[in-house]
């Protein structure tokens, strides 16, 4: 069996004293909130550190709270049998974290369908286009507040 969350937030810790800025764990996915920017140097001592072996990012997603966007990313061990769920909290109004693409390949279509659908920011993505939809859409339909149109190039959409 792998390490416990308990165990993996305190190797992080001990490397990073400032980047776990919560941690809960509620029934369910536990989570770390890491600080924004320390969340590429915290996720490469994931991967890098042989007893931690986070060699497989399954996803990255978005959530709008009304007030954050957030960033969040399941992170998995084949080889040790543990996981980690990291949330990163951005500002609504510019929402940017670095790309994790460099750490992990797979974040790359992950990451394009959260700047499609949230309007989130991976800075020094290789490919920072849509996804989904065109890339004339307006807006990003995923956040609470957007105001969904009601036609697009003459086709309606309501």
């Amino acid at each position: 069996m792998g390490l416990a969350f308990r165990e993996i937030c305190d190797r992080i810790r001990a490397r990073f004293p400032s980047a776990v800025l919560e941690a809960a764990e509620p029934l369910g996915d536990p989570f770390a909130v890491i600080e924004t920017g320390q969340l590429a140097a915290v996720c490469q001592f994931l991967r890098d550190t042989p007893e931690l072996e986070f060699d497989y990012l399954a996803s990255v997603g978005g959530v709008d709270d009304l007030q954050n966007l957030w960033s969040i990313y399941h992170l998995y061990s084949i080889p040790r049998n543990h996981r980690f769920v990291i949330k990163v909290k951005l500002d609504r109004n510019d929402p940017r974290v670095a790309s994790l693409c460099p750490i992990w390949p797979t974040a790359n279509w992950h990451e394009r369908e959260a700047y499609d659908l949230y309007g989130i920011q991976y800075e020094g993505h290789p490919d920072p286009r849509r996804i989904l939809l065109p890339e004339d859409w307006p807006g990003y339909p995923m956040r609470k507040d957007y105001d969904f149109p009601e036609h697009y190039e003459g086709i309606p959409l309501k």
